[in-house]
């Protein structure tokens, strides 16, 4: 489990970590609306007195292929209007579309599974599955195969704080929006317009589950190519792993998780957006994750590629990459909380199965932009604004962090497995201690400015609405990502946003106290009414 008591913690910080895991440096990333005693899901929404608005309720629910259909719970009010809502089933068995329709919420009442769990590879005649997926009773012959589309500018809600989305293995999501037109996922709250900017954890949020390789095991072995790991938290069993880095969950493009991050068990929260294994197939970008009091994201073995993505106001970390995920992301805006967050990137191997031969955590990190303005309550843990540790590889490219009351980077060794860092004109503003090397063989401030390769560790910003370069972000000369691998694109220049014309965040992402985005993009503590 990611999270641990806060006496652990300290203890861990007062004592050379080499032998500690991730999980005794994780933040809690509790606080805001994070609740702990999960409540009885609710039979749906009630009205609620609202305050004006120019929204009015959808006359019903559209019908669905799925045979059990959307269940109509009424309506709910809140300060933008009067909204029908329909509700998911519990087990979607059938590839459904949900439209876009004026005055209509879909809501989520507890766990929503998209089919059901075709297992570690794909089941056959020969070999078949009995899915441990609440409703799939009958073992599987071939996979459900069922895809959930989302349409563009549609919103889902999470009832009570245990919803969440699941999309089995075997199954897939087809969530595009568009820049003026984002797919939301939020809470009751939100709708209610009871969401402030200190708001968090009020559901649980999106979980892509794939057939990759992962390590900590909860059934099989690394060693024998068979590790399959259980979603944190999950009262009932939402598997993932496999042998394929290649596995296509779908797609999710011009998307907003909202307010996630509920507790799902005993220090096990779900973040705005969790892959579990999935695949270099799964196409991702355009993802704001909004105020989850846990990771932005989090990313559990299996390979990913992300372009454009947006982290305002996570309460832990705003990335995470664990258990030997090999993740490339461009173009990322982490821009946390005035005083909250833990570390802006989080990246290791869980503990369970480090050493030789085990696959390693590699995270290559090309054109972003991390802002923390102040000294955060939340990184009592981590320590830095960015933590690196043993059985992972990093790579920082082109890259501007700002965190000017914080250590810039900590590596935390392990003498078997040691973490690496090397770094392409990054930007570091730090405080007066930037670095920390934690354990055996490794040198914080050392691996930076290996190889001078245009790093600088006493940058002074000049960053215009928090995250646009400047001149002195301008004047570092960058270095081009797709050396690195072919998924990136070739930059001229350091940073998540190039300058004043390059908007490429604008519309789909809201505003809150954290960042604003421009007028074409909404309030995050506000629904669009159009």
């Amino acid at each position: 489990m990611k999270n641990i008591s806060g006496l652990f913690l300290v203890g861990c910080s007062a004592i050379a970590l080499a032998g500690c895991g991730p999980s005794d440096i994780a933040s809690p990333g509790t606080g805001g609306d994070v609740i702990i005693n999960n409540p009885a899901p609710s039979p749906g929404p009630s009205p609620t007195p609202g305050t004006g608005g120019n929204v009015t309720a959808a006359a019903g629910c559209p019908t669905i292929a799925d045979a059990q259909g959307l269940s109509d719970q009424g309506t709910i009010t809140g300060p933008t209007g009067t909204w029908r809502v329909c509700r998911l089933p519990a087990l979607v068995r059938t590839s459904i579309t949900l439209p876009k329709v004026a005055g209509l919420l879909y809501e989520m009442n507890g766990r929503v599974n998209v089919g059901c769990d075709g297992g570690f590879a794909a089941p056959s005649a020969a070999a078949a599955y009995t899915s441990t997926t609440v409703g799939c009773t009958t073992p599987l012959t071939a996979d459900n195969n069922v895809t959930l589309t989302i349409a563009p500018g549609a919103i889902l809600f999470g009832a009570t704080g245990q919803s969440w989305l699941a999309v089995n293995r075997g199954n897939k999501i087809n969530a595009v929006g568009t820049e003026t037109q984002p797919i939301i996922f939020t809470s009751r709250d939100n709708v209610l317009g009871l969401s402030t900017d200190s708001s968090q954890g009020q559901w649980g949020g999106v979980v892509l589950l794939g057939r990759g390789i992962t390590t900590d095991c909860a059934v099989g072995s690394v060693a024998a190519n068979t590790c399959e790991r259980n979603t944190e938290g999950a009262a009932d069993l939402a598997r993932f792993g496999g042998a394929d880095n290649t596995y296509n969950a779908g797609r999710m493009s011009y998307v907003q998780i909202r307010y996630s991050g509920f507790v799902l068990g005993s220090n096990s929260e779900l973040q705005a957006l969790t892959t579990g294994a999935i695949g270099t197939e799964t196409v991702l970008d355009h993802i704001q994750a909004h105020n989850s009091s846990d990771d932005g994201a989090e990313f559990f073995g299996g390979a990913i590629n992300l372009k454009y993505y947006v982290a305002t106001g996570a309460d832990d970390d705003s990335l995470d990459v664990d258990n030997a995920a090999q993740a490339n992301v461009q173009y990322a805006l982490i821009l946390q909380r005035a005083g909250r967050g833990d570390s802006f990137l989080e990246i290791d191997s869980n503990g369970g199965d480090i050493g030789a031969g085990i696959p390693r955590t590699k995270l290559t990190l090309a054109n972003f932009t991390a802002v923390q303005s102040g000294l955060s309550a939340d990184n009592a843990g981590n320590q830095a604004a960015m933590l690196f540790r043993g059985n992972a590889d990093v790579s920082l490219i082109n890259g501007v962090v700002v965190t000017p009351q914080n250590e810039c980077i900590r590596l935390n060794g392990e003498t078997a497995t040691p973490v690496t860092l090397t770094a392409s004109s990054v930007a570091l503003q730090c405080a007066s201690a930037k670095y920390i090397s934690t354990g055996a063989g490794v040198d914080a401030a050392a691996a930076f400015a290996a190889g001078s390769k245009n790093n600088r560790d006493d940058f002074t910003p000049t960053l215009a609405s928090i995250f646009i370069n400047g001149a002195n972000e301008t004047g570092v000369a960058a270095t081009d990502p797709k050396t690195s691998n072919a998924f990136f694109d070739t930059t001229a220049w350091i940073g998540a946003v190039r300058n004043a014309q390059d908007t490429w965040y604008a519309g789909w992402t809201c505003n809150s106290g954290t960042a604003n985005f421009g007028s074409s993009s909404g309030a995050c503590d506000s629904l669009p009414t159009t």
